[in-house]
């Protein structure tokens, strides 16, 4: 593994060099998972293989990933709603994957392809990244179990069952309630899931459907990029009941880093000061691209990250891990920063490189190398394990009637 960074974030405490000589010692040890990043994106538009320095605005490459002492990387298979209304979910899924894929190959002495709990162990052991898929967005099945067989075949190992859209079968914590959580299709979307081996993930879905999630599921879920909604009280972030019960289902929430998930008493009055100040450019942008659903991100997002807000202190994120293990227990949190999903992060913890300052900071809090370990990937580990032992025990039947299920749009 490359040298991890040396540097902590300039306005933060002198650093405590022992400890910060301990914290290497164990991040290099531990096995180290980030569950959600957007940098499939760039790959897919750009055909960016992850070498060299990454398409602005983005952060995430090769590099980056080997100074941050990463194990595995889940790339996420993003899907914009555009798709729906426009055709092609399904289409633009595939040609993530194979991006993800073409990375590889470029680079197989770095990377290599992982679908399983064991599988993340042998990139350790080999001195590689595992690259994981999770689609963000339950519309890129297009309401086709098939179609979602099909992508577990092509190695997708968790979908976020929506995105900020209500898709067909279930409600969005950021869109309109049509179904009061799951529908009946979406409860047998999660039942199939739990029978491939398949990680159910509740980012982004609303409470209620969360709530229906964890009653039909089976194997343990995750919440693969979201944080303390007590801590910070934006639709996105968990409340305190529902990180007991994912908690008793024996899952795991992914602590998100964007400053806005992570404190928006503070970051919200100044993103909405920004949106305020850029709504000319960024209605010019709109228009522009009107057509371009992909284009018109990429401009967006280069807009906010040339007009960056201020940074919040690392402690905040912190903060998130704390309240949650508090909450729920240590064994059930861990690290789903969404690096180039957004632009804002918290100081020392703005790009995968800086992974190392999470492992100094929970040092910084008493945390011992045991509870560190859980945090930054075996709790995981477990989740992952656990539905694949789900899966091997489940009955291989498709369905009730054997068929082939579908619904209508």
């Amino acid at each position: 593994m490359n040298s991890l960074p040396q540097t902590p974030a300039t306005s933060q405490p002198p650093r405590d060099e022992k400890l910060w000589k301990k914290a290497l010692e164990i991040h290099r040890k531990a096995i180290v998972i980030d569950t959600h990043n957007d940098v499939t994106t760039p790959m897919t538009n750009d055909d960016y293989d992850l070498s060299g320095t990454p398409p602005v605005p983005y952060r995430t490459s090769l590099e980056r990933m080997k100074e941050g002492g990463l194990t595995a990387e889940f790339f996420s298979l993003y899907v914009r709603p555009w798709y729906v209304t426009h055709g092609g979910a399904a289409r633009r899924t595939l040609d993530m994957i194979d991006s993800v894929y073409r990375a590889i190959e470029r680079h197989p002495n770095d990377l290599m392809l992982a679908t399983s709990a064991a599988d993340i162990r042998r990139a350790k052991k080999q001195k590689k990244i595992a690259a994981l898929m999770g689609i963000e967005g339950g519309h890129a099945i297009e309401n086709s179990l098939a179609a979602l067989r099909e992508f577990h075949r092509l190695g997708v190992r968790y979908i976020t069952l929506t995105w900020n859209n209500t898709n067909d079968w279930a409600d969005a914590a950021r869109g309109e309630p049509k179904h009061h959580g799951l529908s009946p299709f979406g409860e047998e979307v999660v039942r199939e899931m739990n029978r491939l081996g398949m990680l159910v993930d509740v980012s982004h879905v609303s409470d209620e459907t969360m709530s229906d999630a964890l009653d039909v599921s089976k194997a343990p879920i995750i919440a693969s990029h979201s944080s303390a909604r007590a801590l910070s009280n934006v639709p996105r972030n968990i409340p305190d009941d529902l990180l007991r019960r994912i908690a008793k289902n024996g899952g795991v929430i992914q602590v998100n880093f964007y400053s806005v998930f992570v404190d928006a008493a503070t970051v919200g009055p100044q993103s909405e000061a920004r949106d305020k100040r850029l709504k000319a450019q960024q209605d010019a942008i709109n228009e522009k691209y009107k057509d371009d659903p992909e284009r018109l991100a990429e401009e967006g997002d280069k807009l906010d990250a040339a007009n960056p807000l201020p940074p919040l202190p690392i402690s905040k994120l912190i903060d998130h891990i704390d309240y949650i293990v508090k909450v729920a227990g240590i064994d059930h949190v861990g690290l789903g920063a969404d690096f180039d999903g957004t632009m804002d992060f918290p100081e020392g913890a703005q790009d995968v490189s800086m992974l190392p300052n999470i492992t100094y900071e929970l040092l910084k809090r008493g945390y011992s190398e045991k509870d560190i370990r859980k945090i930054l990937g075996e709790n995981f580990l477990r989740v992952f394990a656990e539905a694949e032992r789900v899966a091997r025990n489940s009955s291989k039947t498709i369905s009730g009637d054997g068929s082939l299920r579908r619904i209508g749009k």
